[in-house]
């Protein structure tokens, strides 16, 4: 009997799992957790999650739902007062008209997003995808067999993405837009007027938008704004939201989709083979979370704005490394070009993963986000563990 070896099983994997290749974010993760293992002091600037606990009286509707037995199975895209609260919350803040079954709930935002392009997605379809991008954007776009087609912003002007550089991009085989603003990586936030111009060329040409505004509530430029308040254009939108960072809901994977109902009910249909229905115990938080106190999300909110001006600070206080000043989310990405080449360092992967090895900071290689340059630093910790890091990094550099 001839034995089954790793080579062979791998050879009986479907092609279009050899398309995407593993998180880069989660990789840096696995790898700062073997040092841990080794007992290795790693401060870690690598996960984008925030350091705040879960809001009280959201864990509190966890607890109640649980102890009233709310552990039974649900509608596949949650409850109707699940449905109902978000569409209200999203019409209160950005002045949205959605009906609840424009929405339907999903584990976690990447999971929306999945569904999303799995839907609308087929082989061939070229997808526009700004650079830099989160970095499932793209294996979720290529799993579904898609193209993308990559816009590059530029640095010097904050990665901000203008949707000049998008019409220069669309062409007859363009399906679907991809925005996220805030932005991850970058924390880059696009005007009001170049999303709603976006949407516009977009509607006109029978393309997608869809809009991943998992952290719209942490925008810092003053202009907050979503593109479901864009209602004339409501057919061509696609919202993907989460509770992840707005609530620090993490890991209780709750995401949300807002759209054309078309499009919803066959999200749900692929969700119902699938994953079916979020846990119902996590729908009852949520519910806490969308129709309670909003003040805990100004108060992470504004701890962040301080966070991030702390980070920028020590940063750019480092010689040879520039940093844009981000607008929105939790991270900076700054560009360390300055050091590639040094000592063997030839790519930000390498810079990144010697950082790791040598000074025990974790961040991630800017290659996941599409650039070559950067890495990401999530701010989203202690002031003190960001200090700890950027006094490694600092001490780091001079070695090199």
């Amino acid at each position: 009997m001839t034995p089954v070896t790793e080579t062979s099983e791998v050879l009986r994997l479907t092609a279009r799992i050899h398309r995407i290749e593993v998180s880069a974010t989660m990789a840096v993760v696995a790898e700062a957790e073997k040092l841990r293992q080794k007992g290795v002091d790693v401060v870690d600037l690598s996960v984008g999650e925030p350091h705040f606990s879960t809001p009280e009286h959201v864990k509190e509707a966890a607890i109640a739902a649980i102890h009233g037995n709310f552990t039974r199975y649900t509608a596949v895209g949650g409850t109707l007062e699940l449905k109902e609260a978000i569409v209200a919350r999203h019409a209160q803040d950005f002045g949205s008209a959605y009906r609840r079954e424009q929405s339907m709930a999903s584990v976690g935002g990447k999971h929306v997003l999945f569904n999303a392009i799995q839907v609308l997605v087929d082989h061939g379809d070229d997808v526009i995808l700004p650079v830099p991008y989160w970095v499932s954007f793209k294996d979720i776009v290529r799993y579904a067999g898609g193209n993308c087609v990559l816009v590059k912003s530029q640095e010097e002007n904050g990665f901000r993405l203008t949707a000049d550089r998008i019409a220069e991009k669309i062409t007859p085989r363009t399906k679907a837009i991809i925005l996220n603003s805030p932005a991850n990586p970058s924390g880059a936030v696009m005007s009001p007027e170049d999303m709603t111009e976006i949407v516009r060329l977009a509607a006109e040409r029978g393309i997608w938008v869809i809009s991943d505004e998992c952290y719209v509530y942490l925008n810092y430029s003053g202009r907050e704004f979503s593109v479901g308040s864009l209602d004339r254009y409501g057919e061509r939108i696609i919202v993907v939201g989460s509770l992840s960072k707005t609530y620090a809901m993490t890991g209780w994977r709750m995401g949300y989709a807002l759209g054309p109902v078309a499009v919803i009910s066959a999200m749900q249909k692929l969700q119902s083979q699938s994953t079916s229905n979020p846990t119902s115990i996590v729908q009852k938080a949520a519910v806490a979370a969308l129709k309670g106190p909003q003040d805990c999300v100004r108060r992470m909110r504004g701890e962040y704005i301080q966070l991030r001006d702390h980070a920028l600070a020590g940063l750019r206080s480092l010689p040879g490394i520039r940093c844009a000043q981000p607008e929105g989310a939790f991270y900076v990405y700054p560009n360390i070009s300055a050091y590639l080449g040094r000592k063997g360092i030839t790519t930000a992967a390498n810079f990144a993963r010697t950082l790791l090895e040598k000074a025990h900071v974790a961040t991630v290689p800017g290659e996941g986000f599409g650039t070559e340059e950067h890495i990401r630093i999530s701010y989203a910790t202690l002031e003190k563990e960001l200090d700890r890091g950027l006094e490694r990094l600092r001490e780091f550099l001079s070695s090199l």
